[in-house]
């Protein structure tokens, strides 16, 4: 009853629903992370190497280093919004302390490698196209998997906002 009289269950639900709306923004942002990637290279490393490196075949010129600076300062800021955000989220969920460990973890280390792999591509080895590849997967899937654990979270906690509202009223 105390909920009712306070409006904090009106709060939850709004809070609850803003988030969720957050996390479909979010998964829209992953959506085109990943078809920006594809329109540049593949899961191939040639192709990796390509882009960071240059193709004569495309007649396409090697990355930057300035060109590359600016992509990380950019990158560098907007991720680790991201990754904070979402971690933060992921905190408060019912999961294990050991699974938001793991997973918030392999996120920052992710997202950390991932812009490493183009700068080490670029100027240490081309070999290191499997790095990159590997971290951009790693990232894409512990995003994914983040934006679908907190989704989770919150719709399980609506179903029980609306359940304790259908008790209080019986």
């Amino acid at each position: 009853m105390r909920y009712f009289v306070t409006g904090e269950q009106q709060r939850k639900l709004l809070l609850n629903s803003l988030v969720l709306m957050f996390l479909g923004y979010i998964l829209l942002l992953w959506l085109s992370n990943g078809l920006m990637y594809f329109h540049r290279m593949d899961l191939m490393p040639d192709s990796v190497v390509a882009y960071y490196l240059g193709a004569e075949e495309q007649f396409t010129q090697p990355r930057s280093y300035e060109g590359m600076l600016e992509v990380s300062h950019f990158h560098l800021f907007s991720m680790g919004m991201l990754v904070v955000t979402l971690t933060h989220l992921m905190l408060m969920t019912e999961f294990s302390v050991r699974l938001k460990i793991w997973l918030n973890g392999l996120i920052y280390l992710s997202a950390i490698a991932d812009e490493a792999g183009g700068w080490l591509v670029r100027f240490a080895h081309p070999y290191f196209a499997y790095f990159k590849i590997a971290a951009f997967v790693v990232l894409e899937l512990s995003l994914l998997a983040l934006i679908i654990a907190v989704s989770y979270s919150l719709i399980r906690a609506r179903t029980r906002i609306y359940r304790s509202n259908s008790a209080d009223v019986d």
